[in-house]
């Protein structure tokens, strides 16, 4: 995880907990969407896509997606190029304070979009959420069965935020396939954190 000491933060308004949409209907219309309007998304529809996938829940710090010994050993970032009231850059996002934190200033999207092997989406979605793991965090509990858990997770957290898209009425696409080097290099992260998925997200273009 990013150092986050003396970087500009951004508070992010209370996400809802109550939509129009049930979950079944997020179900059956979850799709991977890979093509995008250049509409900027809101901090608004940031803040909720975030909760749904590491949110506080309650007053002892229980998340919106499991966790083996709930040690949370998941990170997430966000790649912004077009989000109102959110300047271009990468951000880390503080669950505990449901805030974005400033890693880098400036529009990343063409980086991210080599290192994630060319596939489009990375390029045009406004945003694109990063989720990272920290090993260590559950492997010195579970020793090398905690691997196969933070795995586990991440696919909970990521379809955590693929249905919460439907429901905003964006599109998402999830994406394994990237340089993990090259992302390293990129969030300028430490030895210890892993790249796990992309999420690029956006709004609809018409079909």
């Amino acid at each position: 995880m990013a150092n986050n000491k003396d970087r500009e933060i951004i508070p992010l308004p209370p996400p809802a907990t109550d939509s129009k949409t049930s979950l079944e209907q997020t179900l059956l219309n979850r799709r991977s969407v890979r093509h995008f309007t250049d509409k900027p998304l809101t901090v608004d529809q940031i803040s909720q896509l975030l909760w749904a996938g590491q949110g506080m829940t309650n007053n002892r710090e229980f998340r919106t997606a499991p966790s083996a010994g709930a040690l949370y050993p998941l990170e997430l970032y966000v790649i912004t190029g077009q989000a109102e009231r959110i300047p271009a850059g990468i951000y880390h996002y503080n669950c505990k304070d449901h805030q974005l934190i400033n890693i880098k200033n400036g529009d990343f999207r063409s980086e991210l979009y080599a290192a994630g092997l060319s596939q489009g989406a990375i390029k045009k979605a406004p945003i694109t959420i990063l989720i990272t793991g920290v090993f260590k965090r559950t492997t010195v509990k579970y020793g090398q069965r905690g691997i196969q858990y933070v795995l586990m997770e991440v696919g909970h957290v990521g379809q955590n935020i693929l249905l919460q898209a439907v429901s905003l009425g964006l599109g998402a696409v999830s994406i394994g396939a990237f340089n993990e080097n090259d992302i390293i290099q990129l969030m300028d992260f430490g030895p210890e954190e892993q790249p796990l998925y992309l999420i690029p997200i956006g709004c609809l273009a018409e079909p």
